[in-house]
């Protein structure tokens, strides 16, 4: 059982930035390949960024070369640096994981955070 929490949403300008952070329970946190996924009203759930256990990433061509992914495995937790953030980047920001980076790219997950909101202004 993996449990995640996140934090670091909030409300920010056109332009600024946000780093969120997750921090998850249990010693097998290594092993796992982690994520994050957003959803915005009305929209389906996509995947923003995601990290093997190897720290291989994936990120949607929406927020490449703005936003980076990043974990440490000594704090079982992975950060999420969000860059030149746009109104279209509002969501609900999920953290989650999964046995399997492939799954994690093709948004499905074992186990996920309760979200945390980021609401960009213009």
């Amino acid at each position: 059982q993996v449990q995640l929490v996140e934090s670091g949403g909030g409300l920010v300008q056109a332009g600024g930035s946000l780093r969120l952070s997750c921090a998850a329970s249990g010693r097998t946190f290594s092993t796992y390949a982690m994520g994050w996924f957003r959803q915005a009203p009305g929209k389906e759930r996509e995947l923003v960024a995601a990290i093997s256990s190897g720290s291989t990433t994936n990120y949607a061509d929406s927020v490449k070369g703005r936003f980076a992914v990043s974990r440490d495995n000594t704090k079982n937790t992975v950060y999420l640096q969000m860059n030149s953030l746009k109104p279209e980047d509002t969501a609900v920001y999920y953290c989650v994981a999964h046995r399997y980076f492939h799954m994690v790219v093709a948004v499905t997950y074992d186990y996920r955070g309760q979200g945390t909101q980021v609401t960009v202004s213009s």
